[in-house]
């Protein structure tokens, strides 16, 4: 029986894994999943793994959060202990975290073979550690499983010929786990809300919690005419307590501060908001299927398509540019080419690592 090892790091990763580790069990393949708890999850429980259908992961590095260098470089000793030990035919990775390079590079060093989920995405930004870490896990991995056709064309503008356009695995998860969260969730009766007559914020990126961005963009939250339903990450609470920009949110008629939800619960939240605004790479893309509007606190994006169809727009934290898109922006609903595969992405990735392990 061949052996992957699977490394993760954070609760998109294993959003993204579910239908992936689902068809590695119905082959002759055998799956080690490594967690190197990179970040603090408050939702990463039992339940969420039972949901999900998820495998619980076979080791915790417990390696927390620190500097980029700190991280990486702990992984990355955490997880060749692991290969060394497991010694296995593939080592996945999914996505452009700290994880991510990590467990690629200790594949490399150790020659096993490597494939990276979502690979190909560029920002561009070369001032995002994650462009760094997709940019290098692509360079070094030996099958490229690319999610869109853009993806396939930033892969063969550098010279990469070791991709698979596949479609995008969140999208296979997104339709299984929504049929999940309509049967399971309740959050829309516990905060008592309509459908349709919210918007829904998700803030967490470093760009947008320094004094200046949450500022402004807490700003156009607390003057808008809609009510904005704001799960607050942890990391964004404690700088919106240490600006002092809490209180006044909280004093809002206009902002529903509420305590961090389940991956469930925010899929209905997403599916029920009128817009979403939010500066996470996943939402962007629930909001996209789901055929709602985003409108994105950044001023790049790497899933362009969602921007080149009309459903996204780049507003980064401009307060007027927040304000006028809450107020005006809607998608041409007669325009949307859905080019994020067929939801059979795992089937794909997982038939093709099959065949690249036996050569």
């Amino acid at each position: 029986m061949y052996k992957i090892v699977t490394v993760v790091g954070a609760r998109p990763h294993f959003i993204k894994m579910s239908q992936v580790s689902n068809e590695i069990a119905k082959k002759n393949l055998q799956e080690i999943v490594v967690h190197t708890n990179q970040h603090y999850d408050y939702e990463m429980n039992n339940i969420f793994f039972k949901q999900l259908n998820i495998p619980e992961p076979d080791y915790h590095l417990e390696v927390g959060s620190g500097s980029h260098g700190y991280q990486t470089g702990e992984i990355l000793k955490k997880v060749e202990q692991v290969l060394l030990k497991e010694n296995p035919d593939l080592v996945l990775v999914y996505g452009d975290t700290n994880s991510t390079l990590a467990g690629a590079l200790a594949a490399a060093k150790l020659k096993i073979k490597i494939g990276h989920i979502e690979a190909g995405l560029r920002s561009f930004n070369k001032r995002m550690p994650e462009e760094i870490n997709r940019v290098v896990t692509d360079h070094i991995s030996d099958l490229l499983f690319a999610p869109t056709e853009t993806a396939v064309k930033n892969l063969h503008n550098e010279g990469l010929k070791n991709f698979h356009l596949t479609g995008d695995v969140m999208y296979d998860a997104f339709l299984h786990n929504i049929k999940v969260a309509e049967r399971n969730s309740k959050i829309l009766e516990e905060l008592e809300l309509k459908p349709k007559e919210y918007l829904l914020t998700t803030i967490h990126r470093a760009e947008n919690v320094d004094k200046k961005s949450l500022g402004s963009i807490s700003d156009a939250f607390a003057e808008s005419e809609k009510l904005i339903v704001f799960p607050t990450h942890p990391g964004t609470l404690k700088y919106l307590k240490a600006y002092k920009i809490f209180d006044t949110l909280k004093k809002s008629d206009n902002v529903l501060l509420i305590k961090p939800v389940s991956y469930l619960d925010i899929l209905i939240l997403e599916k029920n908001a009128k817009k979403i605004l939010t500066d996470s790479g996943g939402i962007q893309k629930e909001a996209y299927f789901l055929k709602i509007p985003c409108i994105t606190l950044r001023d790049r994006t790497e899933w362009v398509e969602t921007v080149d169809d009309g459903w996204n727009i780049l507003v980064d934290s401009d307060k007027e540019k927040i304000s006028r898109a809450i107020r005006e922006f809607e998608p041409n609903r007669h325009v949307y080419a859905h080019k994020f595969g067929d939801g059979k992405a795992s089937e794909k990735i997982v038939k093709i690592m099959g065949t690249a392990i036996d050569k």
